[in-house]
């Protein structure tokens, strides 16, 4: 059995992060550059050349491992079991509970501490 696997090819990578680069630094320039104009006109505008620039990167091959890396970890989000409502709330409680806890505990060790020094110390 001969399978070839053909492996996707990623050519000019480098061209291909300057024009990332470049749109993103167009953005910032012209948003300097245009303050004049509205706000909304110039949001849109970045949104734009940062989508531009998204899909410039992810044709190169970190931005395309990067990309997959996304996609993978959005499946894994999918498969969690979530703990119920229920789950949720006891466990917030009894963190809540320990915290106060500890915040007892920690602050009667201070003042104890600083009692004992100040007795030392006269």
């Amino acid at each position: 059995m001969n399978a070839k696997v053909e492996a996707k090819t990623f050519r000019l990578d480098g061209l291909k992060w300057l024009v990332v680069v470049l749109l993103v630094g167009a953005a910032v320039a012209g948003n300097s550059y245009y303050a004049e104009i509205p706000l909304l006109y110039r949001v849109l505008a970045i949104v734009a050349l940062c989508l531009a620039a998204v899909f410039v990167a992810v044709q190169t091959e970190k931005g395309n491992s990067f990309w997959n890396l996304l996609r993978e970890a959005q499946n894994e989000v999918r498969r969690v079991v979530w703990p119920t409502r229920q789950e949720a709330t006891q466990t917030t409680l009894i963190v809540v509970v320990f915290v106060l806890l500890m915040a007892v505990i920690l602050w009667a060790l201070d003042s104890g501490l600083g009692w004992a020094a100040s007795k030392i110390i006269g």
